[in-house]
């Protein structure tokens, strides 16, 4: 029988606290064992934490972190506190006591990362912007070296941004790498990233026909480098847009990489579920 897991999913969001386990028991019914919840900003931390410690049918991980969005000015004001100190304490106090008590249930540091197209959209002049990414650099920077001490990997958002990320991660060269969340860049893109032992999330993009660059580098790359996610609610597939998402479209976008790749489905799945088992769980 073919398992999955949803190595991308904001379970914890408000879209899904009326109605989590009935999802999850129709998540269980579809074959989905797993999901990875990872954190946006330290409001965020205890949620993801208390869903982790729950016993379902699903078996619920998490990954603790900042995500670039939280450093970002929305509407032209000024950001929430963005003390870099403070959110280094806070981040691996919270880490050390949520591991000391279980730590099974933390398998990466995340979501963190870049977002050039957001800060461009939301500082007010250049000044501003080289400001921000200058800090959305130094956050990246941080957690990068907290996975590193904590033998973790990391979940990485990007967007615009994959020179900058990529040099970040050179220079910290992680023990266990990570995943580079919604994939969505160029074949030469994906093998810098593989060549530095990460693997690529690969969610609903590639339901979308005009996907054509990230459909074609899929269909080339190994598929010991490939995790399936959803990220929902965000993301949802092709015919769902402006719905919230799923992590029952997993098999949707399962399905879609089956048809894109040679190899029979049962292999896809079990190489799958092999690259997350290494990842995250070992």
């Amino acid at each position: 029988m073919m398992q999955f897991t949803d190595s991308h999913c904001h379970l914890d969001f408000t879209e899904f606290s009326k109605n989590i386990s009935e999802l999850l028991l129709q998540c269980h019914a579809q074959n989905i064992h797993r999901i990875i919840v990872p954190s946006v900003n330290p409001e965020h931390w205890q949620r993801v934490l208390s869903l982790a410690k729950q016993t379902t049918h699903v078996n619920i991980a998490c990954a603790l972190g900042i995500h670039p969005w939280f450093l970002i000015p929305q509407n032209n004001l000024t950001t929430n506190n963005t003390d870099l100190d403070f959110h280094t304490q806070q981040l691996n106090q919270t880490l050390n006591q949520a591991r000391s008590k279980n730590p099974n249930n933390i398998v990466a540091i995340g979501e963190c990362g870049i977002d050039i197209f957001k800060a461009k959209k939301n500082t007010p002049n250049e000044q501003a912007f080289n400001e921000n990414i200058k800090l959305q650099q130094d956050f990246f920077a941080m957690q990068l070296h907290i996975a590193k001490q904590n033998n973790l990997p990391v979940i990485v958002h990007h967007c615009q941004s994959h020179p900058l990320i990529l040099s970040l991660l050179k220079q910290h060269k992680l023990n266990k790498a990570g995943v580079i969340h919604a994939f969505s860049g160029s074949y030469q893109q994906a093998i810098d990233y593989i060549d530095l032992g990460f693997k690529l999330g690969i969610g609903g993009t590639i339901t979308y026909s005009r996907a054509k660059k990230t459909i074609n580098a899929i269909k080339r790359l190994p598929l010991s480098s490939l995790l399936l996610e959803t990220d929902a609610p965000a993301m949802p597939p092709f015919g769902q847009q402006g719905l919230i998402n799923s992590p029952l479209n997993l098999t949707l976008v399962f399905q879609a990489l089956v048809a894109i790749r040679n190899e029979p489905k049962e292999i896809i799945a079990e190489q799958i579920e092999t690259n997350i088992q290494q990842l995250f769980f070992r």
